[in-house]
């Protein structure tokens, strides 16, 4: 635990990337297999302890500190594992008492029952420095939040082993903790580790987005194939001897959700599209297709309503061959002629735009994104691009719909988490109904550092009720919202739902008067 939670401490006040990846393979060099393999799974957020509840963490610390004085620290603090580490009393007998190693602490919450672990925990808290009792508490309930993406993790063992990231790529989601076959490979003990490809996800090829202006002045149109990008979820499907397997595309699987999605193949093969909901290949919206996520049962009536299918972008294994490195248009080939030797009703594939240049291809993007909710742009794919993890410069484009806008109310805010922690920076926005303002959304991103100390002091000098964490705030501050799309929605008391909203600026100059109510919103987008 000492190792580790000053590796966390340094990779917190180390801005660079190169930095962290520094730190990360001083660690890996430094530590036994086994710390390697804990402390991996942390970073990757693959493992964290639910032996405690939050309410139970609690309790353990009011044992020790004044609870009002505790929930003040903590609602100035804005982290629980930061309040906890600073406002816990240790006990002096216990300081020349060590702190357990990483595994042993996992281990340890693992396999014993609850009332050990609530004992274990408290007398760890007293041997531990402010550094260590932040690490255990984040251990314990995970959201790290260090800045430290799989893509640096990934960077790290690459430089640490003396291996190619593409390798650590294509076998990353097919390890296990704890990791002892990934590290005897990097430390040169044993051959690379073998995953089973139809039972692993692999990392996608994402796009890129384009600036039309810098863009289209130097790419030529006749090196792209143009596709729409439809408002579904991403998914990467896996047909193994005819059993359908689904994966988001941050590599959750989500089959269960969709019990619906299941077809044969003559051959196994794993696909990448987008799954959408509706009939006969048609989209319905995004906010159908939400009523089907994160479902951990799916009645027959929602079934029924909102049947699930896919549209198919590409193929990257195709009978146990891996046609990654297959240019844009071979792969292309291969998914067609999947398609049409397994007809089906659930895998459609999603088919090109037809355009000779940037002038025409905008066109049918305003045209059709303008008004219809299901595209949500439009894809451009170099026709030679291989299929390649991240998001390779140069070889996919994203286009998205222009956003539209919407001026409201601030009516609730919340702290951040991270680096915002201490700043209020979670925002609930609302809208006229006659003469009362109603919720519409929320968002947490689109405005600078600068700004940001600025609402900050707003949210504090304005503040009329605390609901916990949350603070209700006097309505005269006007921000306008962008949104990729709006649809009706029977969750919400305001009736309609906004896809991705974000502070597009800061109107101090609004008075609260001039903002829109719900009538009017719901007839300009024809939601009457």
């Amino acid at each position: 635990m000492e190792k580790f939670s000053e590796l966390l401490e340094n990779i917190i006040f180390s801005p660079s990337t190169n930095k962290k990846i520094d730190l990360l393979v001083k660690y890996f060099n430094e530590s036994k297999t086994i710390e390697k393999g804990y402390a991996l799974a942390i970073l990757s957020s693959n493992n964290y302890l639910k032996s405690l509840r939050i309410s139970e963490l609690k309790n353990l610390i009011y044992s020790r500190v004044d609870k009002n004085l505790f929930e003040l620290s903590y609602d100035y603090v804005g982290d629980l594992a930061e309040t906890i580490s600073l406002i816990w009393k240790s006990q002096n007998s216990l300081k020349n008492v060590k702190p357990p190693k990483l595994s042993e602490l996992i281990c340890y919450c693992k396999d014993h029952p609850k009332e050990d672990v609530y004992n274990y925990i408290f007398n760890l808290l007293d041997i531990s420095n402010p550094t260590q009792r932040w690490a255990i508490i984040k251990i314990l309930f995970g959201g790290l939040r260090i800045g430290v993406s799989e893509q640096i993790l990934k960077k790290a063992l690459s430089k640490y082993g003396n291996k190619k990231l593409e390798k650590i790529e294509k076998i990353w989601h097919g390890l296990l903790l704890p990791y002892q076959n990934l590290f005897d490979w990097l430390d040169d003990k044993k051959p690379e580790p073998k995953i089973d490809i139809f039972k692993t996800f692999h990392p996608m090829m994402l796009a890129n987005p384009i600036n039309k202006d810098e863009d289209f002045a130097i790419l030529n149109p006749k090196d792209f194939v143009a596709e729409w990008k439809w408002d579904g979820i991403r998914v990467q499907i896996i047909i193994n001897n005819n059993e359908v397997t689904l994966f988001s595309r941050n590599g959750d699987n989500i089959t269960h959700s969709f019990p619906d999605v299941k077809f044969s193949s003559k051959k196994n093969v794993i696909i990448d599209g987008e799954l959408l909901v509706g009939k006969n290949f048609e989209p319905s919206s995004f906010n159908d297709l939400q009523q089907r996520l994160n479902r951990k049962k799916v009645s027959s009536k929602i079934l029924e309503d909102f049947p699930a299918f896919i549209k198919a972008y590409d193929i990257i294994f195709y009978d146990n061959e891996d046609v990654r490195e297959l240019s844009l248009l071979n792969r292309k080939k291969i998914l067609k002629k999947w398609i049409r030797t397994n007809p089906n009703k659930i895998v459609d594939l999603s088919k090109e735009l037809i355009f000779e240049n940037w002038n025409y291809l905008e066109e049918l993007k305003y045209k059709f994104t303008k008004n219809l909710e299901i595209y949500e742009g439009v894809m451009l794919k170099q026709k030679i691009s291989k299929y390649e993890s991240g998001r390779p410069m140069g070889k996919w484009y994203k286009w998205k719909r222009d956003p539209k806008y919407i001026d409201a109310i601030l009516m609730y805010a919340q702290r951040g988490h991270g680096k915002r922690s201490s700043f209020y920076s979670d925002f609930t926005f609302g809208i006229w109904a006659d003469d009362i303002i109603i919720p519409i959304g929320k968002a947490y991103s689109g405005f600078t550092n600068k700004e940001l100390y600025k609402i900050d002091k707003f949210v504090r000098n304005n503040t009329i009720k605390r609901y916990g964490p949350v603070r209700e705030l006097k309505k005269e501050l006007v921000f306008e919202i962008a949104f990729d799309g709006i649809s009706k929605s029977s969750r919400h008391k305001s009736g309609i739902a906004l896809r991705f909203p974000r502070i597009s600026r800061i109107r101090w100059d609004k008075p609260t008067s001039e903002v829109e109510d719900i009538q009017f919103i719901k007839k300009i987008f024809n939601l009457s």
